[in-house]
């Protein structure tokens, strides 16, 4: 005779085949829905293209202001790396005592590199930058003193202020020269950019919310009576809500890959006169790009809003569904 396994272990065997029938059939449904509710999509395929379309428009501003200030914050990182000091030294200290007090100057806590520039070397920067060769060549003394060009580890306001009055008060030191005020400006404005990008994107993203939630209501109101006769044999609302759901998440993702193409035709349509100011200032500036990670970002963020304004018309409507 055969021998028969234990009554647990045929029930736990049991419980774990039904769970995973289960779980395949849930997956099986997962994937019935999102196929039909892309293919109900595509067969009104005008009224679902202008529906991703001002998805797409309300997700562009956000987008492209942020790239902006991504741009931005590159910019200011550089001008951070150019932050430098210049101390001027007293008119008689000569080139030996100059050196010495470069020497004291990179000693300190705070520098990270300095140039010594002599009186001679300054006159003659000066010459070049004026054009006045002839007219500063008759002058009997040089009335530039030497002067040192430092370089802080730290170029924040707050920390180079402090450098500033410790070096002033070094010996052969007249006067130290900073001009941090059109960089605290520069970066009040990238942080008003910011709250004002956070602020677009949040209100852009509820009005992706209602454009989807009112496509999804009336979705809704055209399948009512389907609603009703699934509730009526049983149907869970999390059944009934699926293939809204997924019709949501169609129409977050198409908004999302339009307004991707639509920040790609607007960097390549102003990359050559933006490219062309630029060298006529004599920089070299490109417009700044989504990148991977950045297009990823944008695809999910509009997907998960396209799902939660579908989420949030459905639950809001199957409330009101009454089977009769």
């Amino acid at each position: 005779m055969s021998r028969q396994p234990p009554a647990a272990q045929r029930g736990a065997r049991t419980q774990r085949t039904r769970s995973s029938s289960q779980l395949r059939a849930w997956l099986r449904h997962h994937r019935a829905m999102s196929a039909d509710s892309a293919r109900r999509l595509l067969r009104h395929p005008i009224a679902s293209l202008l529906t991703m379309l001002a998805i797409a428009i309300a997700l562009v501003l956000p987008a492209a202001l942020w790239l902006t200030l991504d741009s931005a914050r590159l910019l200011d990182a550089e001008l951070d790396e150019s932050a430098t000091l210049t101390a001027y030294l007293e008119t008689g200290v000569g080139e030996g005592e100059a050196g010495r007090i470069d020497e004291a100057i990179t000693a300190q806590p705070g520098v990270a590199a300095t140039r010594l520039v002599t009186a001679a070397e300054g006159m003659a920067e000066f010459q070049q930058a004026l054009g006045l060769d002839d007219a500063l060549a008759r002058l009997d003394d040089n009335p530039l003193p030497a002067s040192i060009v430092i370089t802080p580890l730290d170029p924040a306001p707050e920390s180079v202020r402090p450098l500033a009055g410790e070096l002033e008060a070094l010996a052969g030191v007249d006067e130290v020269r900073l001009d941090l005020a059109w960089l605290e400006r520069l970066r009040q404005l990238a942080e008003l950019g910011r709250r004002t990008a956070l602020a677009l994107g949040v209100l852009f993203g509820l009005g992706v919310l209602l454009v989807v939630g009112n496509t999804i209501r009336l979705a809704v109101e055209s399948r009512r009576q389907e609603i009703e006769v699934v509730m009526l044999i049983g149907a869970t609302h999390a059944f009934v809500r699926r293939p809204f759901l997924y019709s949501g998440a169609w129409y977050g993702l198409g908004g999302g890959l339009l307004a991707w193409a639509l920040l790609a035709l607007g960097n390549q349509w102003l990359a050559s006169p933006v490219r062309a100011l630029a060298a006529s200032y004599g920089a070299n500036f490109s417009m700044p790009q989504l990148g991977l990670m950045g297009s990823a970002t944008l695809l999910i963020c509009s997907t998960l809003l396209g799902w939660l304004g579908a989420w949030i018309a459905v639950s809001r409507h199957l409330s009101e569904v009454r089977p009769r």
